[in-house]
């Protein structure tokens, strides 16, 4: 397998430094960017397998970054941040962001996590196409229709979108689809679930504004069922 390419957009050159070394130990080719108004020239002549995106940087800031990406390109994108506070988090998730990591952080942790997302990009050894309704999703080409139109997920939110469709009417807590979306559960993270499934609400709702598919089951977790009831 070729070497996957991550870029790298951080402002602090020893930060930028030590996620360079070690996932270019991991395998990995690595571009860095110190200014988020840079990126989006940058991804003109590279096509970058993920983005580890920091949230404060010159130029432009990371949130204005991701959702400038997201218009024209579904890459992954992991942002990293200073500020611990969980509206900050779930905020870049809400733009597009596939996961998130605070600093200060473990090096071999943004690894581990880097390998994760990139893992659920890849194709699926047995593909399949699970149709449930209006909803068609293709493992092999990763697309999702519904009623006929093509619907735009994150990578994130194709994986969640696929376990619950694979298990209609299963409850899944968050904790579980954190462990089967993300490829990991750390407490406190499991929130980052609500973000992902809200987004896909919103764009369910855009095209089939009259039928929720994704049920919320409070104090549990979520389901996907055709039926109109929520519990």
């Amino acid at each position: 397998m070729a070497e996957e390419h991550v870029l790298v957009v951080e402002d602090e050159v020893k930060i930028a430094e030590l996620l360079r070394d070690y996932l270019t130990a991991a395998g990995f080719k690595v571009s860095c960017l110190a200014r988020g108004d840079e990126v989006l020239e940058k991804l003109k002549g590279i096509d970058p397998a993920l983005i580890l995106l920091d949230l404060m940087l010159p130029g432009l800031d990371g949130i204005s970054v991701c959702r400038e990406v997201r218009k024209t390109a579904d890459i992954p994108i992991i942002m990293v941040t200073a500020k611990v506070d969980e509206l900050d988090r779930l905020l870049g998730l809400e733009i597009g962001a596939d996961d998130y990591i605070c600093k200060p952080f473990s090096p071999r942790e943004v690894v581990a996590r880097v390998k994760a997302v990139l893992r659920r990009t890849r194709p699926s050894q047995n593909p399949r196409r699970l149709i449930a309704g209006p909803l068609m999703l293709d493992e092999e080409t990763r697309q999702v229709t519904v009623a006929g139109r093509p619907l735009s997920l994150t990578p994130s939110e194709f994986s969640l979108l696929n376990v619950l469709m694979a298990h209609p009417e299963r409850v899944f807590p968050r904790a579980d689809l954190l462990d089967k979306v993300q490829g990991y559960s750390f407490e406190g993270y499991d929130r980052t679930i609500d973000g992902h499934i809200k987004n896909l609400r919103k764009k369910l709702a855009a095209i089939l504004p009259d039928k929720e598919l994704i049920h919320t089951i409070y104090g549990v977790g979520y389901k996907f069922s055709l039926s109109a009831q929520t519990l």
